[in-house]
């Protein structure tokens, strides 16, 4: 068994992007999570994107002097989409001629893959490091195009049209909503009705089309995600940025990529997990499930409702009343009663929850677990 499998068991993690969901899905479900998608985005098919066509057939007749390649994908597809339509022979002899730079390395492997070569790099893998070294070079008089990576490069574009430059903008893979906007809202609501545990996001487009999708149909959502309740994770700063401007905190690894992510998903949930000495074992708090001593006990809805209630007062009386605004449904003393039993049943044991005669029910707390 490798150290990292398990490592999320009762954690749900819901996976927003559209290209490598299943790559990452399938990542997370090694690690022990339960996985939800809803792909917050489509993309364009290139082939047959007119917006495409009609920037590929600008750049060929501009002869860019300058070339900035913002991701290895996009510009690989963008090759492809130029082969598709005959336009391939044309378009790479005008990269050859140009200065092409890009935005780190992975769009350095596509440039050479396609038989060209970079000046250089971004290492930070930002368009703010190219656009204050090409300010700082001088652009004016020069033909410049910009490979956008989803979305139009709106400030980084002017700055350079104001400071004297001609650009064509080459969108590729853009982004739309999907067609069908019921996975979104439907993750949505499970977050507001705290079924997920983390969100994670590989693009802007993404989070932003999230945030639009889920303030219209699930406000609380957002509000939950905004408290820190359900932990957001970013591939990166870029992506980043929209949540960031609603007060969203949120986690991302050092280095940009979908690995990375995924580890830092995987350190940072168990991190904010519950733990506690009770009767003897130790219980860890996760999203769908408690582990005891280190082994999974999945829990039903509304057993670990009763223990989340028990456990934010770990030692402490809870009333009935108080179980039972806590049960998703509501009901009454009975359906406590009921939920409280086959926690038990689930727990294996009925040592963990004391019940206290016409009070309530309470963990039997040792002390914190360290």
């Amino acid at each position: 068994m490798s150290m990292t499998e398990g490592v999320l068991t009762g954690f749900t993690v819901a996976v927003t992007a559209e290209r490598r969901r299943d790559e990452m899905a399938a990542l997370l479900t090694r690690r022990g999570a339960r996985v939800v998608t809803a792909s917050a985005i489509a993309i364009v098919p290139l082939a047959d994107d007119e917006a495409l066509h009609a920037a590929t057939a600008a750049c060929i007749g501009l002869a860019p002097d300058l070339v900035v390649a913002t991701t290895g994908f996009g510009f690989r597809g963008w090759l492809e989409a130029a082969e598709g339509w005959g336009l391939g022979d044309q378009l790479r002899e005008v990269l050859g001629r140009a200065r092409i730079v890009a935005r780190g390395p992975k769009p350095c492997g596509a440039i050479r893959a396609a038989g060209l070569s970079e000046e250089w790099a971004a290492r930070t893998e930002s368009t703010d490091e190219i656009l204050q070294r090409l300010l700082a070079e001088g652009v004016a008089g020069l033909r410049i195009v910009v490979q956008e990576h989803g979305e139009p490069q709106t400030a980084f574009v002017s700055a350079l049209r104001g400071a004297g430059a001609a650009v064509v903008e080459v969108p590729v893979y853009r982004w739309v909503l999907p067609p069908d906007l019921s996975p979104v809202r439907r993750l949505a609501e499970q977050i507001t009705a705290g079924q997920i545990d983390a969100v994670t996001f590989t693009s802007a487009p993404a989070a932003k089309a999230f945030l639009q999708v889920a303030g219209e149909s699930a406000p609380a959502a957002v509000d939950r995600l905004g408290s820190g309740a359900v932990l957001a994770a970013c591939v990166g700063p870029v992506t980043a940025a929209p949540l960031a401007d609603r007060g969203i905190p949120v986690v991302m690894p050092a280095r940009y990529r979908l690995g990375a992510l995924i580890k830092t998903v995987t350190d940072e949930l168990p991190r904010r997990s519950v733990k506690l000495r009770v009767a003897g074992s130790t219980l860890e708090m996760r999203g769908h499930a408690v582990l005891i001593d280190g082994e999974p006990h999945t829990l039903a809805p509304a057993a670990m409702a009763i223990l989340t209630s028990l456990a934010a007062r770990p030692g402490v009386v809870v009333s009935k009343d108080q179980l039972i605004a806590a049960l998703p449904r509501g009901n009454d003393g009975h359906a406590v009663d009921v939920a409280v039993a086959r926690l038990r049943t689930a727990l294996g044991s009925g040592r963990h929850i004391e019940t206290v005669i016409k009070r309530g029910y309470r963990l039997r707390l040792d002390e914190p677990a360290a």
